[in-house]
């Protein structure tokens, strides 16, 4: 009769113990997720090439190198030094994500598909690109919005690039004149590269 008592009691708390915990686990996991992703990637994007929204939130602990992009800007040759840079330093965890936008001086007039296109069979680009988007401080998509508050600056022109550390904490603005092979910035993205995790 003892033993009757004792073990429906004892498989009572078992399960009580063992649903506590399966209760606990789905909650824990979404908020381990959510703070492993910086507040400056916690959004989402349609892919250019086939509009798939995309969260920024898979970058999270690399380096990025996020550049506004134009098919008809006389930086537009930038393409094939951004895809070198990204090809040079992606397996040490850079990421260059490219933005066009037709802003500045509406040089970014075509289609998603057009401007796709333009990119990979002009330039080789394998880089992540997104949807045409406004990147000027009136009406900036939300990325652009919280690198212009975070670095203190607007893009100026097509081309213009942030590098942001690997916490998305930190962001530093280059011009469009700054090539993708300059040696100020490839010098600050290996040293973001080497800064530790």
């Amino acid at each position: 009769m003892h033993t009757r008592v004792v073990l429906p009691v004892l498989t009572a708390a078992l399960a009580l113990g063992l649903g506590g915990a399966n209760a606990q686990a789905p909650a824990a996991a979404p908020a381990k997720a959510a703070a492993a992703c910086p507040a400056l990637l916690d959004k989402t994007f349609p892919r250019l090439q086939d509009e798939k929204p995309q969260s920024l939130c898979q970058y999270a602990g690399k380096v990025l190198l996020v550049v506004n992009t134009a098919s008809y800007c006389g930086f537009t040759s930038q393409y094939k030094g951004l895809e070198a840079l990204y090809a040079k330093y992606k397996d040490r965890g850079l990421v260059v994500l490219g933005f066009p936008s037709n802003d500045f001086g509406s040089q970014e007039p075509g289609s998603a598909k057009q401007i796709a296109e333009f990119c990979e069979n002009t330039f080789g680009v394998k880089f992540p690109m997104f949807a045409k988007s406004t990147v000027k401080v009136d009406g900036a998509n939300p990325l652009y919005a919280e690198l212009i508050r975070q670095s203190g600056t607007t893009p100026k022109w097509n081309f213009y690039k942030y590098v942001v550390s690997r916490d998305g904490r930190s962001v530093t603005a280059y011009s469009s004149m700054t090539a993708p092979d300059d040696a100020d910035l490839v010098r600050e993205i290996e040293q973001r590269l080497a800064a530790p995790r």
